[in-house]
């Protein structure tokens, strides 16, 4: 079973900055899109920020130039900077991990982390 283990989440005031990180094996994460998703509640998930194997990068809207994702292939870890957060940012956010497997994906998630944004 792949476990994608995920660290970082919290509480912080409007304005802050949290720093998530997302470990996975590394013959999964080495050739995996690597994303970070979100879930508030009573809200469908949305995906939040996404990398690939060779660092192309994809943002939400909503967070383009507060939230950077990073990939530290040697430590098979993802990382999200989110700077500026605000309360609607409130959130689960949960790791994924899209992996090729001929002309199927396989897609695994964390357990996620809670994000939570005072105003």
């Amino acid at each position: 079973q792949v476990r994608l283990v995920e660290s970082g989440g919290g509480l912080v005031q409007f304005g802050g900055s949290l720093r998530l990180s997302c470990a996975a094996p590394g013959n999964i994460f080495s050739i995996s899109t690597m994303g970070w998703y979100r879930q508030a509640p009573g809200k469908q998930r949305e995906l939040v920020a996404a990398i690939t194997k060779g660092g192309n990068t994809d943002y939400a809207d909503s967070v383009k130039g507060r939230f950077t994702i990073s990939r530290d292939n040697a430590k098979n870890t993802v990382h999200l900077q989110m700077n500026s957060l605000k309360p609607e940012d409130t959130a689960v956010y949960l790791c994924n991990a899209r992996m090729p497997s001929g002309n199927i994906w396989y897609s695994y998630w964390g357990q996620g982390t809670q994000v939570t944004v005072s105003s």
